[in-house]
């Protein structure tokens, strides 16, 4: 069966032709594609971000197109607007990724009081580690709480069945650890420490 074979069996199914499943694979592709120079690797397609992670739009655009990845303002704009969790920022000329750098850069956000709880979603070979160490921000910045549990659910499911952990973070703010929230709604924090983790069983 040949691609667009597929697409046609698979539009029958669940409502949308070929012409809007390739539509789709395309919006996909784009956004891994900006998360990657956006986050981590500018330098690979020769972008410059400021301290903050900005860089201006026409200069993202002209080194996509001179990497082989020709983006249109378009076809950028219906990215930003649709994504679902919001991963970039625009103000005015300028983008950026909202969050999940693992290159240097200073974010800028103030400082807020969270929620009495916040959510974190995992798996569960990750339990034991978390048990000893809390929640750690690994190769990224800062750890990444989510408001509800359905988006940690969906956080978690990225890498298997989906475990979500409940964070004291009312208490741990007055026990005074910072929080910030990024453009897209996510909650940062440098660490959670197990004491203030729900874990199961």
């Amino acid at each position: 069966m040949n691609r667009d074979e597929r697409d046609r069996n698979e539009g029958e199914r669940n409502g949308r032709g070929p012409v809007q499943q390739r539509d789709e694979r395309r919006t996909v592709k784009v956004s891994k594609y900006l998360s990657r120079h956006l986050r981590h690797q500018p330098e690979r397609i020769g972008l410059d971000l400021d301290a903050q992670g900005w860089t201006e739009i026409d200069a993202l655009l002209r080194a996509t197109a001179r990497n082989g990845f020709p983006i249109s303002h378009e076809e950028l704009d219906h990215v930003v607007a649709t994504n679902d969790k919001k991963r970039f920022a625009v103000e005015g000329t300028r983008i950026r990724a909202s969050q999940g750098h693992t290159i240097a850069v200073d974010l800028d956000l103030p400082a807020a009081e969270p929620p009495a709880y916040l959510y974190h979603g995992t798996v569960a070979n990750r339990l034991p580690a978390i048990r000893r160490e809390g929640l750690r921000p690994m190769a990224r910045h800062h750890v990444h709480l989510s408001p509800d549990r359905e988006t940690a659910t969906r956080v978690g499911a990225r890498r298997g069945r989906p475990v979500v952990l409940s964070v004291d973070t009312g208490t741990m703010h007055r026990a005074g650890h910072v929080f910030r929230v990024s453009a897209n709604g996510v909650w940062l924090a440098d660490a959670v420490p197990p004491e203030f983790l729900r874990l199961p069983g």
